[in-house]
Protein backbone atom coordinates (compact mmCIF):
# COMPACT_ATOMS: atom_id res chain seq x y z
CA UNK A 1 0.00 0.00 0.00
CA UNK A 2 1.02 3.58 -0.70
CA UNK A 3 -0.01 6.24 1.80
CA UNK A 4 -0.25 9.79 0.44
CA UNK A 5 -1.90 13.05 1.32
CA UNK A 6 -3.89 13.30 -1.92
CA UNK A 7 -5.25 11.25 -4.79
CA UNK A 8 -5.77 13.37 -7.92
CA UNK A 9 -8.00 12.12 -10.73
CA UNK A 10 -7.19 13.88 -13.99
CA UNK A 11 -4.03 15.46 -15.37
CA UNK A 12 -5.22 18.32 -17.55
CA UNK A 13 -4.72 21.98 -16.71
CA UNK A 14 -6.78 21.80 -13.52
CA UNK A 15 -5.07 18.65 -12.27
CA UNK A 16 -1.59 19.96 -13.04
CA UNK A 17 -2.28 23.28 -11.31
CA UNK A 18 -3.43 21.47 -8.17
CA UNK A 19 -0.48 19.07 -8.28
CA UNK A 20 1.79 22.12 -8.33
CA UNK A 21 0.14 23.50 -5.20
CA UNK A 22 0.79 20.16 -3.54
CA UNK A 23 4.36 19.82 -4.79
CA UNK A 24 5.33 23.33 -3.74
CA UNK A 25 3.86 22.74 -0.29
CA UNK A 26 5.55 19.36 0.22
CA UNK A 27 2.35 17.31 0.10
CA UNK A 28 2.49 13.75 -1.22
CA UNK A 29 0.13 12.70 -4.01
CA UNK A 30 -0.66 10.16 -6.73
CA UNK A 31 -2.35 10.99 -10.06
CA UNK A 32 -4.71 8.75 -12.04
CA UNK A 33 -5.39 9.63 -15.69
CA UNK A 34 -6.13 7.50 -18.74
CA UNK A 35 -5.99 10.26 -21.40
CA UNK A 36 -9.72 9.95 -22.12
CA UNK A 37 -10.27 13.73 -22.04
CA UNK A 38 -8.51 15.86 -24.63
CA UNK A 39 -9.53 19.49 -24.05
CA UNK A 40 -6.22 20.57 -22.50
CA UNK A 41 -4.16 18.86 -25.19
CA UNK A 42 -6.05 20.23 -28.19
CA UNK A 43 -6.52 23.80 -26.90
CA UNK A 44 -4.56 26.74 -28.28
CA UNK A 45 -3.64 27.59 -24.70
CA UNK A 46 -4.39 31.29 -25.02
CA UNK A 47 -4.32 33.65 -22.09
CA UNK A 48 -6.27 36.73 -23.02
CA UNK A 49 -7.79 39.06 -20.41
CA UNK A 50 -10.48 40.50 -22.69
CA UNK A 51 -13.68 39.07 -24.19
CA UNK A 52 -13.10 40.30 -27.71
CA UNK A 53 -16.59 39.84 -29.05
CA UNK A 54 -17.98 42.45 -26.65
CA UNK A 55 -14.80 44.29 -25.52
CA UNK A 56 -15.33 43.40 -21.87
CA UNK A 57 -12.91 42.18 -19.19
CA UNK A 58 -12.62 38.50 -18.34
CA UNK A 59 -13.85 37.77 -14.82
CA UNK A 60 -11.07 38.39 -12.27
CA UNK A 61 -8.56 38.74 -15.12
CA UNK A 62 -5.88 40.77 -13.35
CA UNK A 63 -5.71 38.48 -10.31
CA UNK A 64 -5.65 35.41 -12.51
CA UNK A 65 -2.79 36.67 -14.68
CA UNK A 66 -0.72 37.90 -11.73
CA UNK A 67 -0.90 34.42 -10.23
CA UNK A 68 -0.74 32.30 -13.40
CA UNK A 69 2.26 33.73 -15.24
CA UNK A 70 4.78 33.15 -12.41
CA UNK A 71 3.39 29.62 -12.04
CA UNK A 72 4.25 28.88 -15.67
CA UNK A 73 7.78 30.19 -15.09
CA UNK A 74 8.12 27.65 -12.27
CA UNK A 75 6.80 24.89 -14.55
CA UNK A 76 9.27 25.80 -17.29
CA UNK A 77 12.10 25.46 -14.80
CA UNK A 78 10.78 22.21 -13.39
CA UNK A 79 10.22 20.60 -16.78
CA UNK A 80 13.27 22.24 -18.42
CA UNK A 81 11.28 23.36 -21.44
CA UNK A 82 9.63 26.44 -22.92
CA UNK A 83 5.89 26.72 -22.38
CA UNK A 84 5.00 30.43 -22.40
CA UNK A 85 4.95 32.34 -25.68
CA UNK A 86 4.12 35.99 -24.98
CA UNK A 87 2.27 37.34 -28.02
CA UNK A 88 -0.09 40.27 -28.44
CA UNK A 89 -3.61 39.60 -29.67
CA UNK A 90 -4.61 41.76 -32.63
CA UNK A 91 -8.37 42.16 -32.86
CA UNK A 92 -9.32 42.76 -36.49
CA UNK A 93 -11.82 45.59 -36.90
CA UNK A 94 -14.70 45.06 -39.30
CA UNK A 95 -15.74 48.73 -39.45
CA UNK A 96 -15.14 52.27 -38.24
CA UNK A 97 -17.89 51.64 -35.68
CA UNK A 98 -15.89 48.77 -34.17
CA UNK A 99 -12.85 51.01 -33.92
CA UNK A 100 -14.92 53.54 -32.00
CA UNK A 101 -16.31 50.86 -29.68
CA UNK A 102 -12.74 49.71 -28.98
CA UNK A 103 -11.57 53.19 -28.00
CA UNK A 104 -14.63 53.70 -25.80
CA UNK A 105 -13.85 50.40 -24.05
CA UNK A 106 -10.15 51.26 -23.65
CA UNK A 107 -11.11 54.40 -21.71
CA UNK A 108 -12.83 52.33 -19.03
CA UNK A 109 -10.69 51.88 -15.89
CA UNK A 110 -11.24 48.12 -15.77
CA UNK A 111 -9.93 47.69 -19.33
CA UNK A 112 -7.25 50.38 -19.48
CA UNK A 113 -4.50 47.91 -18.51
CA UNK A 114 -5.40 45.51 -21.30
CA UNK A 115 -6.45 47.47 -24.39
CA UNK A 116 -3.96 49.60 -26.31
CA UNK A 117 -5.27 52.97 -27.48
CA UNK A 118 -3.08 52.90 -30.59
CA UNK A 119 -4.75 51.85 -33.82
CA UNK A 120 -2.51 49.37 -35.64
CA UNK A 121 -2.71 49.59 -39.44
CA UNK A 122 -2.55 46.38 -41.45
CA UNK A 123 0.76 46.08 -43.28
CA UNK A 124 0.48 42.39 -44.15
CA UNK A 125 -0.74 41.89 -47.75
CA UNK A 126 -1.98 38.41 -46.86
CA UNK A 127 -4.47 39.61 -44.23
CA UNK A 128 -7.77 41.23 -45.14
CA UNK A 129 -8.03 44.05 -42.59
CA UNK A 130 -8.70 47.43 -44.14
CA UNK A 131 -9.75 48.94 -40.80
CA UNK A 132 -6.67 47.70 -38.95
CA UNK A 133 -6.38 46.14 -35.51
CA UNK A 134 -6.70 46.84 -31.81
CA UNK A 135 -3.96 45.34 -29.63
CA UNK A 136 -4.64 43.37 -26.45
CA UNK A 137 -1.83 43.64 -23.91
CA UNK A 138 -0.59 40.98 -21.44
CA UNK A 139 -1.63 38.11 -23.70
CA UNK A 140 0.00 35.01 -25.18
CA UNK A 141 -0.25 31.26 -25.27
CA UNK A 142 0.90 28.30 -23.22
CA UNK A 143 1.90 25.22 -25.19
CA UNK A 144 -0.67 23.07 -23.40
CA UNK A 145 0.02 19.84 -25.28
CA UNK A 146 3.69 20.06 -24.38
CA UNK A 147 2.80 21.01 -20.80
CA UNK A 148 0.53 17.99 -20.28
CA UNK A 149 2.86 15.43 -21.86
CA UNK A 150 5.95 16.84 -20.13
CA UNK A 151 4.24 16.98 -16.75
CA UNK A 152 3.03 13.40 -17.05
CA UNK A 153 6.59 12.34 -17.90
CA UNK A 154 7.79 14.18 -14.80
CA UNK A 155 5.19 12.45 -12.60
CA UNK A 156 6.18 9.08 -14.03
CA UNK A 157 9.80 9.78 -13.17
CA UNK A 158 8.68 10.41 -9.58
CA UNK A 159 6.50 7.27 -9.49
CA UNK A 160 3.41 9.45 -8.98
CA UNK A 161 1.37 8.60 -12.07
CA UNK A 162 -1.01 5.75 -12.96
CA UNK A 163 -2.04 5.62 -16.60
CA UNK A 164 -5.37 3.88 -15.98
CA UNK A 165 -9.02 4.84 -15.89
CA UNK A 166 -10.61 5.49 -12.54
CA UNK A 167 -13.25 2.95 -11.44
CA UNK A 168 -15.47 4.83 -9.02
CA UNK A 169 -17.03 1.70 -7.55
CA UNK A 170 -13.56 0.58 -6.39
CA UNK A 171 -13.09 3.65 -4.21
CA UNK A 172 -13.37 2.80 -0.50
CA UNK A 173 -14.72 5.84 1.33
CA UNK A 174 -14.17 6.54 5.02
CA UNK A 175 -14.59 9.96 6.68
CA UNK A 176 -10.88 10.73 6.90
CA UNK A 177 -9.45 8.20 4.49
CA UNK A 178 -9.94 7.28 0.84
CA UNK A 179 -8.51 4.04 -0.55
CA UNK A 180 -8.24 3.19 -4.23
CA UNK A 181 -6.43 0.06 -5.37
CA UNK A 182 -3.11 0.16 -3.51
CA UNK A 183 -3.26 3.86 -2.59
CA UNK A 184 -4.64 5.33 0.62
CA UNK A 185 -5.04 9.09 0.92
CA UNK A 186 -6.45 11.68 3.28
CA UNK A 187 -8.12 13.57 0.41
CA UNK A 188 -9.24 12.92 -3.14
CA UNK A 189 -9.67 15.62 -5.82
CA UNK A 190 -11.54 14.99 -9.07
CA UNK A 191 -10.17 17.16 -11.89
CA UNK A 192 -11.46 15.17 -14.84
CA UNK A 193 -12.71 17.83 -17.22
CA UNK A 194 -15.80 16.70 -19.09
CA UNK A 195 -15.21 13.20 -17.68
CA UNK A 196 -16.93 14.52 -14.56
CA UNK A 197 -20.25 13.83 -16.31
CA UNK A 198 -19.65 10.12 -15.59
CA UNK A 199 -18.60 10.68 -11.99
CA UNK A 200 -21.34 9.35 -9.67
CA UNK A 201 -20.23 11.65 -6.84
CA UNK A 202 -20.37 14.93 -8.76
CA UNK A 203 -22.48 14.34 -11.86
CA UNK A 204 -25.30 16.34 -10.24
CA UNK A 205 -23.33 19.49 -11.02
CA UNK A 206 -24.37 21.42 -14.18
CA UNK A 207 -21.33 20.65 -16.33
CA UNK A 208 -22.59 21.23 -19.85
CA UNK A 209 -19.61 20.50 -22.03
CA UNK A 210 -19.02 22.27 -25.33
CA UNK A 211 -17.27 20.52 -28.20
CA UNK A 212 -14.58 22.45 -30.02
CA UNK A 213 -12.83 21.52 -33.25
CA UNK A 214 -9.62 23.13 -34.44
CA UNK A 215 -7.41 23.02 -37.53
CA UNK A 216 -3.67 23.32 -37.94
CA UNK A 217 -2.67 24.85 -41.27
CA UNK A 218 0.66 25.46 -42.96
CA UNK A 219 0.87 28.92 -44.53
CA UNK A 220 4.48 29.78 -45.50
CA UNK A 221 3.59 33.24 -46.82
CA UNK A 222 1.51 34.47 -43.88
CA UNK A 223 4.40 35.39 -41.55
CA UNK A 224 2.65 36.83 -38.49
CA UNK A 225 4.12 37.11 -35.01
CA UNK A 226 0.89 37.93 -33.21
CA UNK A 227 -2.39 36.18 -32.43
CA UNK A 228 -4.99 37.32 -34.93
CA UNK A 229 -8.63 37.43 -33.79
CA UNK A 230 -11.58 37.86 -36.11
CA UNK A 231 -14.38 35.32 -36.52
CA UNK A 232 -11.78 32.74 -35.46
CA UNK A 233 -8.36 32.86 -33.85
CA UNK A 234 -5.26 32.46 -36.02
CA UNK A 235 -2.42 31.52 -33.69
CA UNK A 236 1.20 31.21 -34.89
CA UNK A 237 2.95 28.04 -33.81
CA UNK A 238 6.27 27.23 -35.46
CA UNK A 239 7.56 26.21 -38.90
CA UNK A 240 4.86 28.27 -40.67
CA UNK A 241 2.10 26.40 -38.83
CA UNK A 242 -1.00 28.13 -37.46
CA UNK A 243 -3.75 26.99 -35.10
CA UNK A 244 -7.23 27.90 -36.36
CA UNK A 245 -10.16 27.73 -34.01
CA UNK A 246 -12.46 27.07 -32.67
CA UNK A 247 -15.98 25.81 -33.22
CA UNK A 248 -18.65 25.62 -30.51
CA UNK A 249 -20.99 22.62 -30.57
CA UNK A 250 -23.29 21.91 -27.61
CA UNK A 251 -25.07 18.75 -28.75
CA UNK A 252 -22.29 16.46 -29.99
CA UNK A 253 -20.26 15.19 -27.03
CA UNK A 254 -17.86 12.94 -28.97
CA UNK A 255 -14.19 13.51 -29.70
CA UNK A 256 -14.70 12.72 -33.40
CA UNK A 257 -13.78 15.36 -35.96
CA UNK A 258 -16.44 16.43 -38.46
CA UNK A 259 -16.44 17.68 -42.04
CA UNK A 260 -19.00 20.31 -41.07
CA UNK A 261 -16.60 21.90 -38.58
CA UNK A 262 -13.75 21.77 -41.07
CA UNK A 263 -15.80 23.56 -43.73
CA UNK A 264 -16.93 26.18 -41.20
CA UNK A 265 -13.37 26.93 -40.06
CA UNK A 266 -12.02 27.03 -43.62
CA UNK A 267 -14.72 29.45 -44.73
CA UNK A 268 -13.93 31.77 -41.85
CA UNK A 269 -10.16 31.70 -42.20
CA UNK A 270 -10.39 32.34 -45.96
CA UNK A 271 -12.25 35.57 -45.17
CA UNK A 272 -9.32 36.67 -42.99
CA UNK A 273 -6.22 35.59 -44.95
CA UNK A 274 -5.67 35.46 -48.71
CA UNK A 275 -2.51 33.39 -49.11
CA UNK A 276 -2.22 29.72 -50.02
CA UNK A 277 -2.27 27.20 -47.19
CA UNK A 278 -2.78 23.51 -46.56
CA UNK A 279 -4.61 21.76 -43.74
CA UNK A 280 -2.19 19.69 -41.69
CA UNK A 281 -4.51 18.31 -39.01
CA UNK A 282 -7.92 18.58 -37.37
CA UNK A 283 -8.65 17.77 -33.73
CA UNK A 284 -11.61 17.90 -31.35
CA UNK A 285 -12.13 18.11 -27.60
CA UNK A 286 -14.92 18.73 -25.09
CA UNK A 287 -14.49 21.88 -23.03
CA UNK A 288 -15.77 21.54 -19.43
CA UNK A 289 -18.21 24.47 -19.50
CA UNK A 290 -20.84 25.49 -16.96
CA UNK A 291 -24.14 27.32 -17.29
CA UNK A 292 -22.98 30.34 -15.27
CA UNK A 293 -19.47 30.38 -16.81
CA UNK A 294 -17.80 29.89 -13.45
CA UNK A 295 -15.65 26.95 -12.31
CA UNK A 296 -16.86 24.13 -10.09
CA UNK A 297 -14.75 23.97 -6.95
CA UNK A 298 -15.42 22.57 -3.51
CA UNK A 299 -16.15 19.66 -1.19
CA UNK A 300 -18.80 17.02 -1.74
CA UNK A 301 -21.91 17.86 0.35
CA UNK A 302 -21.93 14.40 1.98
CA UNK A 303 -18.51 12.76 1.57
CA UNK A 304 -15.94 14.73 3.51
CA UNK A 305 -12.44 15.20 2.09
CA UNK A 306 -13.73 14.53 -1.42
CA UNK A 307 -13.38 17.51 -3.75
CA UNK A 308 -14.02 18.68 -7.29
CA UNK A 309 -11.89 21.04 -9.41
CA UNK A 310 -13.54 21.50 -12.76
CA UNK A 311 -15.55 23.68 -15.15
CA UNK A 312 -12.68 25.86 -16.41
CA UNK A 313 -14.31 26.28 -19.82
CA UNK A 314 -12.33 28.07 -22.52
CA UNK A 315 -9.95 29.90 -20.18
CA UNK A 316 -8.21 27.09 -18.36
CA UNK A 317 -4.71 28.50 -18.85
CA UNK A 318 -5.56 31.69 -16.98
CA UNK A 319 -7.90 30.39 -14.33
CA UNK A 320 -6.43 26.98 -13.36
CA UNK A 321 -3.71 28.31 -10.99
CA UNK A 322 -6.27 30.58 -9.32
CA UNK A 323 -8.85 27.87 -8.63
CA UNK A 324 -6.17 25.37 -7.63
CA UNK A 325 -4.80 27.79 -5.04
CA UNK A 326 -8.31 28.55 -3.82
CA UNK A 327 -9.02 24.85 -3.26
CA UNK A 328 -5.66 24.11 -1.66
CA UNK A 329 -6.00 26.98 0.81
CA UNK A 330 -9.56 25.92 1.56
CA UNK A 331 -8.49 22.37 2.40
CA UNK A 332 -5.23 23.07 4.18
CA UNK A 333 -5.87 26.46 5.79
CA UNK A 334 -9.63 26.46 6.16
CA UNK A 335 -9.99 29.55 3.96
CA UNK A 336 -13.37 30.26 2.44
CA UNK A 337 -13.72 29.61 -1.26
CA UNK A 338 -14.63 32.44 -3.57
CA UNK A 339 -18.46 32.13 -3.54
CA UNK A 340 -18.60 32.54 -7.33
CA UNK A 341 -16.73 29.23 -7.83
CA UNK A 342 -17.95 27.29 -4.77
CA UNK A 343 -20.16 24.33 -5.75
CA UNK A 344 -22.29 25.10 -2.70
CA UNK A 345 -24.15 27.49 -5.02
CA UNK A 346 -25.78 24.36 -6.53
CA UNK A 347 -26.47 22.49 -3.29
CA UNK A 348 -29.86 24.09 -2.64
Amino acid sequence: MKNVDYIIVGCGLAGIAFCEELRQNNKSFIVFDNNSQHSSKVAAGLYNPVILKRFTKVWNAKSQLELALPKYVILERLLKTKLNYQLPVYRKFASIEEQNEWFIASDKPILGDFLSTTLIPNKNPHINAQYGFGEVLHSGRIHTTHLVTSYIDYLKSQDQFYNIGFEYEALVIKPHQKTYRNVTANHIVFAEGYGLSNNPFFNYLPLNGTKGEMLTIKAPDLKIDFILKSSVFVVPLENDLYWIGATYEREDKTHSISEKAKIDLLQKVKQIINCDFEVVSQVAGIRPTTRDRRPLVGEHPIHKNMYVLNGLGTRGVMISPYVAQQLFNHIEEGNHLDPEINISRFNT
